[in-house]
């Protein structure tokens, strides 16, 4: 076969040879790879029909149609096997124990706790924890990812575990499995009263694929119809024999209401982790480990929840967590306490860092500044350049049925925006494995923490994406920015009402019949306290007009802190009014509530009926 010729040069025929390229290169990465022009790659790609500039960062089907047109064979690296290159350039070697057996000691066992939605997870960990995690949680799940420390008796010895706080929804799926990664032994809880369901066999499968220990904690023993001897024969059908037929899994019953028998758990774990694990690693070398949930916080800027996997973490310590970089300026405990170090399996709040890093992103700490901010800033640029390759067709959930129909669109392009990264890469995660056929591929474009900004409305606009925003706003002017480029934005505080719309949307039933108008914003100003009223806020209505006894939401630095509220009161002066407009002054009382502060937004909105079209 001859080799391609473009405007008379001859162009280099692969042969069958390979091409190792990462996600998201563009042409002039091909060419050099390949020794030849850039302008003639370009060139060949107008021949097959693709209009692509030499330095636009193009999707692996565009650079698989290049190489095989070429003769190449393209090889895409993945995002491990390149992030591990970029570390061995640094001369870093993550994931192993420096020195040899005489340099481990014995670390405690790391837990994550699996099991069916309402089979009773979080409020075992609340036994085990003694606070209570619940109350206030969106739609009764935990939507947060955490980490704390506890303490076990067994025979006579103090022993410690470590709890990753995982939610329990099967909506989580990806980020219980990324827990697992983390993780030595899982607690599998099962409700006594309903025995084995479909998210305790998924769970289950979970821990199996991570190859980690089990240890079953049959709950709701203090339930009317509980049958602790019926779980343990249908785990029995899945591989998970009781110890006392004859298998080698622990079973213990357990009331997490009562806190019957959470000692008893607690010491399965460590006689599991004793019988079956050799838990050691190097607390002299460098602290490496993976973050478990990140977030920005108004005071202390981008926090992260870590936990050190071998190694000891210091405040001064310089390190990198996925792409964020920084110098350990201050450790917390799970406490709330300072601390200047932590060893292996110890979970702790790293404050310092130059921005919000993902959940379940790799940490690890090195000698010099500059190492950290090149290793961050190569990481960031691969992720920009994977997010640039890729590309759609704007619409709104609403006529996305009518534009697959029409075939004018075969992608669903999505930016989400959380509170913290574990939600954000649990609902991406959750959206991208949602089964909706061959018509349309769901594309995450763009994830982050913070409210949605108008950068985030920016890409919307120029990649025609929706905008997911997850127990956050839209910031400042974002929101009129939005509005005037026609960018459809969502949002949500619970996580499976996302998974369920968008679904609703890719399958054609979705109709809304009410759409939220917002009304009016209001800053707090000052606050007067009343022994009748409770805390009224003095604010001045930065936008619309704020009405009496409409629908209000509270937002403290872009993020939701309380919902369905209402606007109960409303004074100028002496005088009761019924509505007070932009640029004036006046006093709302939220009813009941009482959580405000100065700097606070109060914004106000009604549901309106849709007009269907």
């Amino acid at each position: 076969m001859q080799a391609p010729s473009v405007g008379g040069v001859m162009l280099p025929r692969g042969n069958g040879q390979s091409v190792r390229l990462s996600r998201g290169a563009s042409l002039t990465d091909f060419a050099e790879k390949i020794n030849a022009n850039p302008a003639s790659l370009v060139a060949v790609m107008m021949n097959l029909g693709e209009m692509v500039t030499a330095t636009q960062s193009v999707s692996d089907d565009t650079l698989k149609l290049l190489a095989d047109e070429m003769n190449y064979v393209l090889e895409i690296v993945s995002p491990e096997e390149e992030d591990r290159e970029l570390l061995e350039s640094f001369d870093i070697e993550f994931g192993e124990d420096e020195g040899g057996d005489e340099a481990l000691t014995p670390r405690p066992p790391v837990v994550t706790v699996m099991g069916h939605v309402d089979h009773g997870k979080t409020r075992l960990l609340d036994a085990i924890r003694k606070t209570n995690v619940v109350a206030g949680e969106a739609g009764g799940i935990t939507q947060h990812i955490g980490a704390y420390q506890v303490s076990a008796e067994v025979n006579g010895e103090d022993r410690r575990i470590t709890f990753i706080d995982t939610p329990g929804h099967e909506a989580f799926t990806a980020m219980r499995a990324r827990g697992a990664k983390s993780t030595d032994i899982a607690i599998l809880v099962v409700a006594a009263n309903d025995g084995v369901m479909p998210q305790t066999i998924e769970a289950l499968n979970h821990a199996k694929a991570a190859d980690v220990p089990i240890v079953v904690a049959v709950n709701k023993i203090d339930v009317e119809g509980a049958d602790p001897t019926k779980v343990r024969g249908q785990l029995t059908e899945f591989g998970l024999v009781a110890e006392e037929y004859g298998g080698d899994t622990m079973f213990v019953d357990i009331s997490a209401k009562q806190g019957l028998h959470i000692d008893e758990l607690l010491e399965a774990v460590v006689l599991t982790a004793d019988a079956s694990l050799d838990l050691r690693a190097n607390p002299e070398q460098d602290a490496q480990g993976i973050a478990i949930e990140a977030h920005l916080d108004r005071g202390r800027g981008a926090v992260a929840t870590v936990l050190v996997q071998r190694g000891t973490l210091r405040v001064g310590d310089t390190m990198v967590v996925g792409d964020a970089y920084g110098r350990v300026r201050a450790m917390l405990d799970d406490k709330g306490e300072n601390v200047e170090e932590a060893g292996p399996s110890t979970p702790v709040l790293v404050l310092g860092l130059t921005n919000v890093p993902g959940a379940g992103d790799n940490f690890l700490v090195v000698e010099e500044d500059r190492t950290a901010r090149q290793i961050a800033e190569k990481r960031a640029a691969r992720e920009r350049n994977a997010n640039f390759a890729r590309k759609g067709v704007r619409f709104s959930l609403e006529n996305l049925d009518e534009a697959l129909k029409a075939g004018l669109v075969q992608e669903l392009n999505l930016i989400i925006k959380g509170d913290a990264s574990g939600s954000v890469e649990a609902l991406e995660s959750s959206l991208l494995q949602l089964d909706v056929g061959d018509e349309v591929d769901i594309r995450v474009l763009h994830r982050g923490v913070g409210a949605v900004t108008e950068s985030d409305i920016d890409l919307a606009t120029g990649s025609d994406a929706i905008v997911i925003g997850f127990n956050v706003r839209a910031a400042g002017r974002a929101q009129q920015m939005a509005e005037r480029e026609g960018v459809d934005v969502r949002y949500y505080s619970v996580i499976y009402q996302a998974i369920e719309e968008i679904e609703a949307a890719l399958k054609g039933m979705l109709k809304p019949e009410y759409e939220e108008v917002e009304l009016g914003t209001a800053e707090i100003r000052e606050i007067f306290r009343s022994s009748k009223l409770g805390n009224i806020a003095g604010v001045l209505v930065r936008s619309g007009e704020v009405k009496r006894n409409t629908k209000a939401r509270l937002l403290r630095d872009g993020k939701v802190i309380a919902e369905n509220l209402t606007i109960s009161g409303l004074r100028r002066f002496k005088d009761d009014v019924t509505e007070i407009r932009e640029g004036f002054e006046g006093g709302i009382n939220l009813g009941n509530f009482n959580d405000i502060k100065v700097d606070d937004i109060i914004a106000t909105y009604e549901m309106r009926e849709k007009p269907r079209g």
